[in-house]
């Protein structure tokens, strides 16, 4: 993978990846080892010089600038990109049908910090902002207040609130943010007018196809399903064919696999 076409069409097939973090049991894609090609590279001694960490941290900025993906903190707090036609069911499981305009609830209802609150009533009156703009916006330019802002930056940005959407390295390096509804309107439009349970099935669905092989265990640890949740899109799609419960060769117990792969199987073998 060496251009920003071939790590479009990546996110796009397995529908969301991590940049450089590699989660610990192989669940999740990452960026960094399509850019390399090979499984758990080991971090470079001068990682400025190095090629496959630089390509990929030019990918994790291009395309999010260009619109081409979503990037946020939306899989337990680690970078993701997600692509564009499954990000709304990212945007159902997190906020549902909330608009912006709803974090001043949120704040009542305990769910949003002060300086939270305080960071959406400054970007809901001017977006988008650069980080000092914006700090001084809250009136938070003091060097002591850089951890509290950086925390309710990241609740805003689990949160599906807010997005950065670019990385400014000159004159000096800084983040542009924005309002996640200003930023990706019809997406985000899309994913208010999903249920959560269809939200979760169109997500088990994608992580199975890439996958191929998974368990209930997984699929709620990536997602933060409850239980029922994770049983009711496994339900829906198995009926319909699209994952099949069955024993894998070698492995113990019972596993989800997703149709596919056993369709492509099955016609390999008639060949």
């Amino acid at each position: 993978m060496r251009s920003a076409k071939t790590a479009l069409a990546f996110v796009n097939d397995v529908g969301f990846c991590s940049t450089f973090y590699r989660f610990g049991d192989g669940s999740v894609p990452c960026l960094w080892e399509a850019v390399v090609g090979r499984a758990s590279p080991r971090w470079p001694k001068h990682s400025h010089h190095d090629d496959g960490v630089g390509l990929t941290w030019r990918l994790k900025d291009d395309l999010p600038a260009a619109r081409r993906v979503y990037y946020g903190k939306v899989l337990r707090g680690r970078p993701t990109l997600v692509a564009l036609d499954l990000f709304p069911a990212f945007y159902a499981l997190v906020r549902g049908p909330q608009r912006a305009r709803a974090y001043r609830m949120g704040y009542e209802a305990g769910r949003l910090t002060l300086t939270a609150r305080r960071i959406m009533e400054a970007l809901t009156a001017e977006h988008p902002q650069y980080t000092r703009g914006l700090r001084a916006s809250c009136f938070m330019l003091e060097p002591r207040q850089t951890r509290e802002f950086e925390r309710a930056m990241a609740e805003l940005q689990q949160g599906l609130w807010v997005v950065k959407t670019e990385e400014r390295y000159e004159p000096t390096f800084s983040y542009r943010w924005d309002l996640l509804e200003a930023w990706l309107p019809d997406a985000v439009a899309t994913g208010r007018r999903l249920s959560r349970s269809t939200a979760a099935a169109r997500l088990v669905e994608r992580y199975g196809r890439a996958a191929v092989v998974t368990r209930p265990s997984v699929l709620r640890r990536i997602f933060g399903l409850t239980e029922a949740e994770a049983a009711a899109a496994i339900g829906t799609l198995t009926s319909r064919g699209a994952l099949i419960e069955t024993d894998v060769r070698g492995w113990p117990g019972r596993w989800l696999v997703h149709g596919s792969e056993i369709d492509s199987k099955q016609e390999m073998g008639e060949r």
